[in-house]
């Protein structure tokens, strides 16, 4: 039932108190998942606000104006808390409090998380303090990757006007290098010389590489290029990135732009185990440092390693397929285009990629174990496989074992964020899509008479449900009172789109502006 009506299937309660009154009210929150097997309501509700960010910012024709709302109080004390837990942080580190360090750099974590939640954008300070010796590195283009033009970039974002009155965008497939020849289902014809050690470190430091193609093109270009960009696994389990850019640029000039980008990963190598099996660093409580299990010598720390590197322990690039056409605004084609981005952003990468034969699940396999032996960050905890002990090690730090998504089965090195949106692409966060769509319903209900006032929530207390609260009521309770809630609603924008003399709403708005509505 609440999959039909569109109501979360696992919430988590909330206890709301209102302090003036007394009262005190249990209210289910939505998962807010964005896989469909997980949740499917909140899924597809997920994919179709991003459905609408990638049309209302395709294919703009004025420059999107950016007024910075000036912090409130609540901002205001959540980043002076986290202030204060980072002077007390780095105060435990100085002091060799580590397990005082581990939670308070914890709490950190959490402060984070409610400053996002409370509409802080930008990126936050480190807790750790920056590191005194900075290894000199070359900036000179290396010999086997084309030179580019550049040219100064405008600040403009909208794309050129041609012939009066069109204004084409693109859609653009970029994709991995090749590893070894495969078959139609993706698996190599030689599993023997297939280059999983290559295939595991281009997954990871995909978004690197991609990064770097988005900072050349403007250059090349000579404008802020803005995108919407959706990463997707191939067949093969390697990364596959789907965009649709604003503007129109020459198919030749993406072609160079994608044959001269590179990533040089400046990381110290890691091609052969020092530490294989059970055999691994130990903690020293004393020192407070890994050290070798059998000489109890300390491993080489993350800084000395890294001033040893005399060339890139990794240098990745994109593949020769290059697929680009220009999009007409407004046009099927482009409709078409934005359910092909957002096809697969309901299913986790494990879904995308299910093996269906014993060859696909051997390939899967091959690339999970190279993957578990593959760093993925300076702070991962594999680099002690290795035999350098890497930064912000703890004592709760397990050697040769990392939690980051890179190592999960389920992801197969495509770790961080699906959609990748540029920040001057709608002039609008996902909150603020979200408020445009909730601000639509409430007109499209005021024509009919129906007034919906917004309460006044400042003065309420919201807290996390305790483990084991005895008065919290069934969680199918409240999901049987939000059905209840969701079919009122329904109905009422039933009347409305009705007396409005409207499409029924069984059609699949993208978009909830009235212009685009």
């Amino acid at each position: 039932m609440a999959d039909q009506h569109g109501v979360c299937i696992r919430p988590f309660t909330m206890e709301v108190g209102d302090p003036e009154t007394g009262e005190l009210r249990y209210v289910p929150m939505p998962c807010g998942s964005t896989i469909e097997s997980v949740c499917g309501p909140c899924a597809r509700k997920a994919r179709a606000l991003r459905m609408a960010q990638c049309r209302e910012g395709w294919h703009l024709t004025d420059e999107p104006t950016f007024t910075a709302d000036e912090p409130n109080a609540e901002q205001r004390a959540q980043l002076t808390m986290r202030a204060d837990l980072v002077h007390q942080y780095r105060h435990a580190v100085g002091t060799g409090q580590g397990g005082d360090a581990d939670e308070l750099r914890d709490a950190i974590r959490e402060a984070d998380e409610e400053l996002r939640q409370l509409g802080v954008r930008g990126r936050l300070p480190s807790p750790d303090l920056p590191i005194v010796r900075q290894p000199t590195r070359s900036t000179r283009r290396r010999q086997d990757a084309p030179n580019l033009p550049t040219r100064r970039v405008s600040k403009t974002t909208v794309g050129r006007e041609f012939a009066g009155r069109y204004r084409p965008s693109m859609f653009i497939t970029l994709t991995c290098d090749s590893y070894g020849r495969v078959k139609d289902d993706g698996t190599p014809v030689d599993p023997d010389r297939y280059d999983y050690r290559r295939a595991a470190r281009d997954a990871v430091h995909f978004a690197s590489l991609v990064d770097r193609w988005w900072q050349n093109l403007r250059r090349v270009a000579g404008w802020d290029v803005q995108y919407f960009a959706t990463v997707e696994p191939q067949k093969r389990a390697a990364p596959h990135l789907h965009s649709a850019v604003r503007g129109s640029i020459p198919h030749e000039v993406i072609r160079q732009v994608t044959a001269a980008t590179y990533h040089q990963v400046w990381w110290p190598a890691h091609d052969e185990l020092v530490y294989a099996g059970d055999r691994l660093p130990v903690w020293d409580a004393n020192t407070r440092t890994f050290v070798d299990p059998d000489t109890r010598q300390p491993v080489t720390v993350w800084v000395d390693a890294v001033d040893q590197v005399d060339e890139p322990a990794h240098v990745v690039r994109f593949g020769r397929q290059v697929h680009s056409k220009g999009i007409l605004g407004g046009s099927e084609e482009a409709g078409r285009h934005i359910g092909y981005l957002a096809k697969y952003l309901t299913k986790s990468v494990a879904e995308v990629v299910e093996p269906a034969t014993d060859a696909q699940r051997q390939h899967a396999d091959r690339l999970h174990a190279e993957l578990a032996v593959t760093p993925c960050s300076p702070r991962c905890a594999v680099w002690l496989r290795y035999g350098i002990q890497p930064l912000g090690v703890t004592s709760k730090t397990v050697a040769g074992h990392c939690k980051g998504r890179a190592h999960r089965r389920t992801t197969l090195g495509l770790p961080g964020r699906r959609v990748l949106v540029s920040r001057k692409w709608s002039g609008k966060a996902l909150a603020d899509h979200r408020a445009d769509r909730k601000t639509f319903v409430a007109q499209a209900l005021a024509a009919v008479g129906i007034q919906k006032s917004e309460p006044d929530t400042s003065r309420l207390i919201w807290r996390k449900v305790a483990p084991g609260d005895q008065n919290v009521p069934p969680r199918t309770h409240l999901i049987m009172h939000a059905i209840a809630e969701r079919i009122t609603w329904r109905a009422e924008y039933d009347r409305a789109m009705l007396a409005a003399n409207s499409d029924p709403p069984g059609q699949t708005d993208l978009s909830a502006t009235p212009l685009a509505a």
